[in-house]
């Protein structure tokens, strides 16, 4: 069974395969850790990311890390809360799914998390933690390519939160 391993940590510094960024839909860099990792990355990121041509909420694309130590950055676009109601629970588990299909197709071994959509797209903490962990979980079962997944948690009541959701 693969390892899912949660802490407090600056996503950008860790030494995985990849790392996840909770990006906006031009991919093109913003706020909280989508900033923190296209600085950390440098200019070559969003040089890539503009090639892209954005990204629906809900999905993922993958990058190189440049001056990461994560070979590739995994862009995927978390839902904004509104209520609950108007699909955000399916559109955080499909960013977790869609991460995972992405790795397993590019021979990632090891994935790093944040905690998507917590930030300023204002996803209940208690709730986004349940999804990433159940979907992550069901997923990693099934998938013995995935070695390893951190859960990277930039706060201590995020930390909370997903030891909670992991049981």
């Amino acid at each position: 069974m693969p390892r899912i391993d949660i802490r407090q940590a600056d996503i950008t510094s860790l030494a995985v395969d990849a790392i996840v960024n909770a990006a906006n839909t031009s991919l093109l860099g913003g706020g909280g850790v989508d900033g923190a990792i296209h600085r950390a990355a440098g200019p070559g990121l969003l040089a890539e990311c503009r090639t892209l041509n954005g990204c629906p909420t809900g999905e993922a694309r993958i990058t190189a890390g440049y001056r990461l130590k994560a070979r590739h950055v995994i862009h995927t676009v978390g839902p904004v809360y509104r209520d609950g109601r108007q699909g955000e629970p399916a559109l955080l588990a499909s960013c977790y799914r869609n991460s995972l299909r992405l790795a397993v197709a590019h021979g990632v071994r090891s994935i790093a998390f944040p905690a998507i959509s917590c930030g300023v797209y204002a996803y209940p903490i208690p709730e986004a933690a349940r999804i990433a962990i159940d979907t992550v979980r069901d997923i990693v079962a099934r998938e013995p390519a995935i070695r390893q997944v951190i859960f990277a948690c930039f706060g201590a009541d995020v930390l909370a939160a997903f030891q909670d959701a992991a049981g």
